[in-house]
């Protein structure tokens, strides 16, 4: 497999307003083939990457992402991350995936009870990840945030099981200094939680925008960094299954 043989799914709900800067960050900054599936879509076959977008789907009635997680569409998401294959979830994307029981916890109001849109800092906290990888532990990136509902919450014992197995990806910390720090977090996520992935690693939800910084001339391209990552791993992982063929 190459960069070109990628093909990455990116999914449309009633709703989704963000769905063509994943298409843009996907197929233009990373040179990957990208198609938009609509929300009635039963199959993914086919995809290597399924991206569940933000936005404001069935106009976040009742709950965030609590109505698009009954969508034909997420049948398919599921059998795609039962597969072991990547799924991201960006801002309305994590919550769907939360709602969908995909990824532990819950996203509730942000604390200050107003919407945030602002860039914040990240810290990794795990790089040997297909969502990470293209980073060091430790390394502070630079996304965007746009969300009235990115709080992230779980129970004490969801968050200590989080830690122990290292799901928690990425932090919220002061982009200068790499630390928590007094206005860091802009929700009031438990631990200041940005991101996490399911214990296989190969779900991951975050609130941040990777998507909305994929190019300097939005100030900044960290957000590539995961997308490089993901296909890095896709690589490997074909990589060595054409080696384990070739020895058999």
């Amino acid at each position: 497999m190459t960069r070109d043989d990628i093909r990455t799914a990116v999914i449309r709900f009633p709703g989704s307003n963000c769905d063509q800067d994943c298409f843009h960050a996907s197929r233009d900054e990373m040179g990957l083939q990208t198609g938009y599936v609509w929300h009635k879509t039963d199959s993914l076959d086919g995809f290597d990457i399924v991206i569940v977008p933000g936005g404001f789907s069935y106009g976040d009635y009742l709950r965030c992402g609590a109505i698009a997680r009954f969508s034909p569409v997420m049948q398919a998401v599921k059998r795609h991350a039962q597969e072991g294959k990547l799924v991201l979830g960006v801002c309305n994307g994590f919550q769907i995936l939360c709602e969908s029981h995909l990824l532990p916890g819950a996203l509730i109001r942000n604390r200050s009870l107003r919407f945030v849109c602002e860039e914040v800092g990240l810290r990794v906290e795990k790089s040997d990840s297909p969502f990470t990888n293209a980073c060091h532990v430790g390394d502070v990136l630079r996304m965007p945030v746009a969300h009235g509902e990115g709080c992230y919450y779980a129970d004490d014992a969801t968050l200590a099981e989080l830690n122990v197995h290292g799901q928690v990806l990425l932090r919220y910390v002061d982009a200068k200094t790499g630390q928590p720090a007094a206005g860091s977090n802009p929700n009031g996520s438990r631990e200041d939680i940005a991101g996490i992935c399911n214990k296989e690693g190969n779900v991951f939800g975050l609130m941040p925008h990777p998507d909305r910084a994929c190019n300097l001339r939005l100030g900044s391209d960290d957000g590539k960094r995961v997308f490089e990552s993901m296909v890095r791993s896709l690589i490997q992982v074909a990589h060595k299954e054409e080696v384990m063929e070739l020895a058999e």
